[in-house]
């Protein structure tokens, strides 16, 4: 058991000691970040019912990636950093957007890596590799996207600008996720060069928004 709890946690925990290090100029308090974290462990149970109860009412493989997986994940991530970050003082660059909404969703992804490995059984190992590789760092990726909308939303001193990222701070997120998933819930082997490419894609854009906001912070520290 012990085992299988290391397999599932050690990943998110090498992303968030990454993303850390990426706010090098001005670090957010330890206590608030942990917070985030634990507020995205804890969303993992109401998450779960409230993926169970929208899975009862229809099915549909996009129905499922966008709207039971997608659109309830996201939000909850998002409400958790509007709710318990968005306002806080400590947030007065852009890449503390980032930060905030990746120890959330990295939380979250905890919670959902401990249930899909122990529920591995005698494949932990196999299930703890490949989401280590593929599930818990698009958590990540789809947090940085969020993060990035959102700190735009949050500095821009025009209103459009601003209301207009704060929709697709969440709007964006649920739709790469919602590709994410769907494209696995295909199951065809086919698709799985078409798979690569979006995670490629992913990292790539993603990478690129997370080096912008490190820069700027490099700029104004």
């Amino acid at each position: 058991m012990i085992n299988m709890i290391v397999v599932a946690i050690a990943p998110s925990l090498a992303l968030i000691l990454y993303i850390y290090q990426k706010d090098r100029y001005d670090r957010e308090p330890p206590l608030l970040l942990f917070f985030l974290f634990i507020f995205g462990i804890f969303i993992a149970l109401p998450v779960y019912y409230v993926e169970k109860f929208l899975a009862s009412l229809y099915y549909n493989i996009f129905y499922h990636a966008y709207i039971v997986a997608g659109f309830t994940e996201e939000s909850f991530k998002y409400a958790v950093v509007r709710r318990y970050a968005y306002s806080n003082k400590h947030y007065d660059e852009k890449l503390d957007g980032i930060i905030y909404c990746v120890f959330v969703s990295l939380g979250f992804a905890t919670a959902e890596n401990v249930l899909y490995v122990i529920n591995g059984d005698i494949n932990y190992l196999y299930t703890g590799i490949t989401r280590a590789l593929f599930a818990v760092p698009a958590h990540m990726l789809f947090a940085i996207t969020m993060g990035y909308y959102l700190s735009i939303a949050k500095f821009s001193k025009r209103r459009v600008v601003s209301i207009g990222c704060s929709v697709k701070s969440l709007l964006v997120p649920i739709l790469l996720h919602g590709t994410y998933d769907y494209i696995l819930f295909l199951r065809q082997y086919g698709v799985f060069p078409i798979f690569i490419l979006f995670v490629v894609y992913l990292w790539r854009i993603n990478l690129k928004r997370l080096n912008e906001y490190v820069r700027e912070s490099r700029e104004d520290a």
